[in-house]
């Protein structure tokens, strides 16, 4: 079992940035890999970006060079760098880690079925 909650979100204008923050607590174990995800209400969960415990990290196109993941394993913390921020970016985020013992490779870490335990969220708005 592992607790996740987020932080950092808010209400920008285009062009601008956020840093994304989930910490875990009540986790006794590892991650594979743990990811980001973020949905519009009467859209589906989609996945922004995940990183593997060795530091491999995932894209979605749409942020490729404008977002940026990474992890500080000793304070459980993990992190979602945000800029040049596009009104499509709206919506909650979600951070998330898979259920122990699984592995979870490449392109399949951005797919919320892959993973088990998910945060609260936090709301990321932006305004052109």
């Amino acid at each position: 079992q592992v607790e996740l909650m987020e932080s950092g979100g808010g209400s920008v204008q285009a062009g601008g940035s956020l840093r994304l923050s989930c910490v875990a607590s009540r986790n006794t174990y590892i991650p594979y890999c743990k990811g980001w995800f973020r949905q519009v209400t009467g859209k589906e969960r989609e996945g922004v970006a995940a990183i593997s415990h060795d530091d491999r990290t995932t894209y979605a196109d749409s942020v490729k060079g404008r977002f940026t993941i990474s992890q500080d394993n000793a304070k459980n913390t993990l992190h979602l760098q945000m800029t040049n921020l596009k009104p499509e970016d709206t919506g909650m985020y979600y951070c998330a880690y898979p259920a122990a013992g699984t592995t979870v490779n490449g392109v399949r870490s951005l797919v919320p079925v892959e993973y088990n335990f998910w945060g609260q969220g936090t709301q990321v708005t932006v305004s052109s």
